[in-house]
């Protein structure tokens, strides 16, 4: 006879879903940011060799590809890269690591079939109605049928673009939360790679303008492809799938909506921006080069430590950790300043040097150097709150808010619209630049007191000495870079006396590495960083 009181048999326990291995919010910038280093690069060899084949002021094929190339981006940030994202991350970081990576793959695979069927949906009505939207988002170039005529085909040709970055998106985040960020940061890459090889051989600007077009869609296709195998590769099974409204994709779009807003206001900067720029020849491809050297910054740092931090606080927040949430917000911030504030001095310092020094040959002028470095100079200021804004948002997204960065975007752009409105008819494009950068400002500071008021981060006490350190450093760097500007005659004479060719490319890249060097000399005499701290920071987590 059993004894009825003994305990029942143990069951086996099935064993617990293992979350991907983490590591440091350093460490994953570093990855993201160096191979994304590699693709700028790239992007730099591209834009010198379209620049100077199609030029800016003088022909209509250098701003009909601008339009064309930014016209679908322009509804990727909204819905893919910006909204979409934001949502999806945390939900996929969650589901890994509550229920394991069944449940996550199976809600990857619901999510691509739902935007991807958005995506198409959307291009097929562009493309279609591409005559009548260009009316209103180029109405500048009304007055040159042959421009707008370009314009509007090349813009059709980019427009299914759109679709395969949204897949690239998507399975960025899976990546990027299965601690994986090698492969998403080299996707832009196969986008450079394409681009230089269809437009090397153009003969004339217009055939390079439908060169870069085209190369745009082969390369779109390509990092789908490549994400697709990345996935595979790390054991995340995301195929094909039929658009279903699961429950979990419910609250997906329901996250998603005010993210999408958010990044919908943000994009009317950009419409008005370009609306406005419309009516002056070559204004939309000064904007775009100096878009290329303010955007470096936040491709390297920004959007590198944007894209490691959202699932490093997302698991922070789940675990209810706030010391570890405080650690990595710190960590974020100081180092994204550490990293930025050197472009940021050299792009205020000297603007038309390095406009003038990297671009100007060929078909791109001096005259297109000097309205190009009128905006840079006013985005140089404004880089430091681009990649802030890169770095606090997730704040808000670890913890589902995608309502508060919505709020403080159309505050933004309402600034933005002032400034710009205001600007433009007495300065020309260094306006649009004013506005840009002090919208920028403005959402920084209501995300900074925002997140202070709900008690969610405020600063450490050594991580802002170490920022003050840093503010001072890139201060003395600029002060170098401002001063070789000035004396630059001085600075190139010793040069064109050995090499008589390419002496103002050789100058510029001297004088930005002999600043760096200097810059990273300040920040160890003043201490702001350590050797210990770079091993901590590198460390796995």
């Amino acid at each position: 006879m059993s004894d009825s009181s003994a305990s029942p048999p143990l069951e086996p326990q099935s064993p617990k879903p293992q979350s991907p291995k983490t590591q440091s919010v350093a460490r994953s910038s570093l990855v993201f940011g160096g191979v994304t280093l590699i693709s700028r690069v790239m992007g730099f060899a591209r834009d010198l060799v379209i620049t100077a084949a199609m030029g800016a002021s003088g022909n209509i094929a250098a701003d009909a590809y601008s339009t064309a190339l930014q016209f679908p981006n322009l509804f990727r940030r909204i819905f893919a890269e910006g909204a979409f994202t934001a949502a999806f991350v945390p939900a996929y970081s969650a589901t890994l690591e509550k229920d394991g990576p069944e449940a996550a793959d199976r809600l990857a695979r619901d999510a691509m079939a739902t935007i991807t069927l958005v995506a198409i949906v959307l291009s097929v009505i562009a493309q279609i109605f591409m005559p009548q939207i260009m009316a209103v988002f180029s109405e500048g170039y009304a007055e040159n049928p042959e421009k707008m005529r370009l314009t509007v085909i090349l813009t059709q040709i980019t427009m299914p673009y759109l679709p395969c970055m949204t897949m690239v998106a998507l399975l960025s985040g899976v990546l990027n939360a299965r601690g994986r960020f090698a492969l998403s940061a080299l996707a832009p890459t196969l986008l450079n790679l394409f681009m230089l090889i269809f437009v090397w051989f153009a003969r004339d600007p217009v055939t390079a303008a439908f060169a870069a077009s085209w190369a745009v869609i082969a390369a779109g296709l390509a990092q789908a492809a490549l994400l697709v195998w990345g996935c595979r590769k790390t054991g995340a099974k995301i195929g094909l799938a039929r658009p279903t409204l699961t429950p979990e994709i419910r609250n997906l779009l329901i996250l998603a909506v005010p993210g999408a807003m958010a990044a919908a206001a943000t994009q009317i900067n950009v419409f008005v921006s370009s609306w406005l720029a419309s009516a002056i020849d070559g204004a939309r491809t000064w904007l775009n080069v100096a878009d290329r050297l303010y955007q470096l910054p936040l491709g390297l740092v920004g959007v590198a430590i944007g894209v490691a931090l959202l699932p490093a606080l997302s698991r922070s927040v789940q675990a209810g950790d706030h010391e570890r949430s405080q650690s990595v917000m710190d960590e974020a911030v100081l180092l994204s300043m550490a990293l930025t504030l050197p472009a940021a001095a050299a792009i205020i310092a000297m603007p038309f040097f390095l406009i003038d020094g990297l671009y100007t040959r060929g078909e791109f002028l001096t005259h297109d150097a000097v309205e190009t470095a009128s905006a840079l100079l006013h985005y140089g200021w404004g880089v430091p709150a681009f990649v802030l804004a890169r770095v606090l948002t997730p704040a808000f997204f670890a913890r589902k808010d995608t309502f508060g960065p919505m709020k403080f975007a159309v505050v933004s752009v309402i600034v933005n619209l002032a400034c710009g409105l205001t600007l433009f008819p007495i300065i020309g494009v260094a306006g649009l630049a004013i506005g840009t950068s002090a919208a920028a400002w403005v959402n920084v500071f209501l995300m900074l007191f925002t997140l202070a008021h709900r008690k969610t981060w405020v600063l450490g006490k050594r991580a802002g000495i170490g920022l003050i350190k840093v503010l001072i450093s890139g201060g003395l760097m600029g002060a170098f870079c401002a001063a070789c500007s000035y004396y630059r005659p001085l600075v190139e004479s010793p040069i064109v006396s050995i090499i008589p060719h390419g002496t103002k490319e050789i100058a510029i890249v001297a004088v930005c590495f002999a600043g760096l060097l200097l810059y990273i000399a300040f920040l160890f005499i003043t201490r702001a960083i350590r050797p210990s701290d770079i091993k901590k920071a590198l460390k796995k987590g």
